[in-house]
């Protein structure tokens, strides 16, 4: 592995995954949607250029053919806040995702990293459960899920060794969304009430630089055709995640469980493995919870 594309290159993940391939020595062409970057910063060994990655046209024009080995796919519309539960969009990431991927063996790519979501199997878990009513916050899952088959045919068929590293919930400094660590923190910050769910449901965070070097080592070492599970490895009932952050930053409050309904899918800690990506690629994080949690805090702070 020389050289990588990256999409999405200057978001949250993206752009941490972008600067981890840098530091060892990877060129990197990063495409993303903005004129110019936000959280990319000008280095040796990076290229960025603005593609909107719907259009095939301007894809295909923005990546020289043969020069490139890897093609790592961040790209996704929607990810979060309301426009998750938009099918439409949804729908169009993962055909554009198959687009991508089609493109990239085009362009004389060898491997192509999409990022995968914990969230597919909760999918698959909440549509085949008899009787079940998914919510509308399920459909970013689905396009996930959609994505993913689509592309195990497409690559097999094309001759393409597709990845498929499925993250399963990534927080840390930069990030910006109102996803659970973020809205957890922000009220420790404000002091006000921290209620949750019974939070008898299972759950892993895995820090930002974490995620960045995982999709490093799924690139390098990965076996074509296989997901692989981006976590802590030491996945357990969202309680004890709480209680560990509100123990480390928030001595002082007590958290409220069982105020807030829980409508969701509760998976068994055997789908937060992450033996495989352990053993294929020697992935192992550094950044643990309360450090993590803590760094994240002091950063919200001064925004």
């Amino acid at each position: 592995m020389n050289k990588v594309v990256i999409t999405g290159a200057d978001g949250f993940v993206g752009s941490n995954t972008a600067q981890c391939f840098l530091d060892h020595g990877i060129e990197v062409l990063a495409l993303d949607i903005v004129d110019k970057p936000r959280r990319l910063t000008p280095q040796t060994g990076l290229s960025y250029k603005c593609v909107d990655i719907t259009d095939k046209e301007q894809l295909l024009k923005a990546i020289p053919i043969g020069e490139f080995d890897t093609f790592v796919h961040f790209a996704w519309a929607g990810s979060a806040g309301p426009l998750r539960t938009d099918y439409n969009l949804q729908m169009q990431n993962a055909l554009s995702t198959v687009e991508c991927l089609k493109t990239a063996r085009d362009m004389g790519c060898l491997r192509f990293v999409c990022a995968g979501s914990i969230m597919e199997r909760e999918v698959e878990a909440a549509v085949h459960t008899q009787g079940s009513r998914p919510g509308m916050g399920y459909i970013y899952g689905m396009g996930k899920h959609i994505a993913h088959c689509l592309c195990k045919s497409v690559a097999a068929n094309i001759g393409l060794d597709l990845l498929w590293p499925m993250i399963t919930n990534a927080y840390g400094v930069g990030e910006l969304s109102p996803r659970f660590v973020n809205t957890t923190l922000r009220k420790i910050i404000n002091h006000e009430p921290l209620q949750f769910t019974a939070g008898t449901q299972n759950y892993d965070f895995v820090y930002v630089t974490d995620v960045a070097q995982a999709f490093f080592d799924v690139a390098e070492k990965g076996v074509p055709f296989k997901e692989y599970i981006i976590g802590s490895g030491n996945a357990r009932p969202l309680k004890e995640f709480i209680i560990e952050m509100q123990q480390e930053l928030a001595p002082d409050q007590t958290p409220q469980f069982g105020d807030v309904p829980f409508t969701g899918t509760n998976l068994p800690l055997s789908a937060f493995d992450t033996t495989d990506i352990e053993q294929d690629c020697g992935f192992k994080p550094k950044v643990g919870f309360a450090e993590g949690t803590r760094m994240t805090m002091e950063w919200l702070k001064t925004i």
